[in-house]
């Protein structure tokens, strides 16, 4: 037993010769991450005739207020697609679509074509907008158009939407 005692205290001394466990690392803040950067798919364009692309989802509402009126395509509860309004103040009609940039938009129906200039509004969500005069032909041949018109917009996927009565409501509240 005696033997075992020696054994045991002699482990003890060289237990307390050796130095202590280092302590654990302190946690080290990793660098902040930067988010990834996605790339925005390439606008998807439709194939075959404009008139057969597939309608875009949602519905048009129409509202009026301190500035005219305004006609708002898209789906429940997200911001629109489309907004078509009339500015009474400045007698003019705004066509905006929601997407970034700046280019060419091209407006089609099924007897017309006409091409405007169309600009980044600036705000939040973005979207790209043009100034028509209220008595443009090009808004009577939306009006009339056979069931849609589409809306191409540089660098965005065009969007066929259908021609229902908020449009001509809106025109008609500019021309008065």
């Amino acid at each position: 037993m005696r033997l075992k005692f020696t054994i045991f205290t002699g482990l003890s001394a060289l237990a307390a010769c050796s130095s202590p466990p280092p302590p654990p690392p302190s946690p080290v803040a990793a660098p902040p991450s930067t988010p990834a950067v996605v790339a925005s798919p390439a606008a998807i364009r439709p194939t075959g005739e404009w008139t057969d692309w597939p309608l875009a989802a949602g519905n048009w509402i129409y509202r009026q207020d301190e500035r005219g009126s305004i006609a708002l395509f898209g789906v429940a509860n997200t911001d629109a697609a489309v907004t078509l309004r009339c500015d009474r103040a400045r007698q003019r009609i705004f066509l905006a679509r929601a997407g970034a940039g700046a280019g060419r938009m091209v407006i089609r129906s099924s007897s017309a074509k006409k091409e405007f200039e169309g600009q980044s509004t600036g705000g939040v969500p973005a979207y790209i907008a043009t100034e028509i005069m209220p008595r443009d032909s090009i808004l009577d041949a939306m009006i009339f158009s056979r069931g849609r018109i589409a809306i191409d917009v540089a660098g965005q996927a065009p969007l066929a939407i259908p021609t229902w009565s908020e449009i001509a409501r809106v025109v008609e509240d500019c021309r008065d």
